[in-house]
């Protein structure tokens, strides 16, 4: 049976805003376990074994981390008032740079993850959004036995302003992940304060 295009049933509500979201971070940060976490559908992973090729290029802290993603996650999320946020998970090894600032691409913005074990690794992350003009929400994802800083010492460890929201949450759990959509629709949508002329 053929479908009329007015007959034809929607996916997406009618009317509903689609979004472009990029999670970025170090390797083995929870990128993938976050979007996996928030995501409506059954996320889309490219995860593949490491491999000791990798090991030559690539200076990875988590020894305990069997796989890695090797070109993006993909899932998705609707939020309230009809917002669509598709959900792209990035790489966390240095050399997919390139990659990533393609991933940035018509972006509304993205969400760093940060473990403060390994505080310098999201310095790179913070440098592509800043490098694209994208807002973005630093989210420190909780490891067992992780340190736990003051807010301004990770502030000024990241060089991050006043107004960049800095959360923490536990990218295993939908609610507490869910947060770093919030923090970041809500920065998007914040009046900006207007500057002098």
């Amino acid at each position: 049976m053929a479908f009329s295009s007015s007959s034809r049933p929607h996916y997406l509500p009618p009317g509903s805003t689609s979004v472009k979201v990029v999670v970025l971070g170090a390797f083995g940060v929870g990128k993938t376990t976050l979007v996996e976490a928030v995501s409506e559908i059954r996320p889309l992973r490219t995860e593949e074994r490491l491999s000791r090729a990798g090991q030559v290029v690539d200076d990875l802290p988590t020894a305990a981390k069997t796989t890695t993603t090797v070109a993006m996650d993909f899932g998705r999320r609707t939020l309230a008032g009809g917002i669509v946020v598709y959900l792209f998970g990035a790489p966390g090894q240095p050399r997919f740079a390139d990659m990533i600032r393609s991933l940035l691409d018509g972006a509304l913005g993205g969400i760093v993850l940060l473990d403060t074990r390994h505080v310098d690794a999201c310095y790179e992350s913070i440098g592509l959004l800043e490098e694209a003009g994208l807002p973005y929400v630093v989210a420190i994802n909780d490891f067992p036995r992780a340190p736990v800083y003051p807010e301004p010492v990770l502030r000024d460890a990241l060089t991050l302003p006043d107004d960049r929201p800095l959360i923490r949450i536990d990218a295993r759990a939908r609610e507490s992940a869910k947060q770093s959509l919030i923090a970041l629709v809500k920065d998007v949508l914040r009046p900006k304060e207007t500057q002098p002329r």
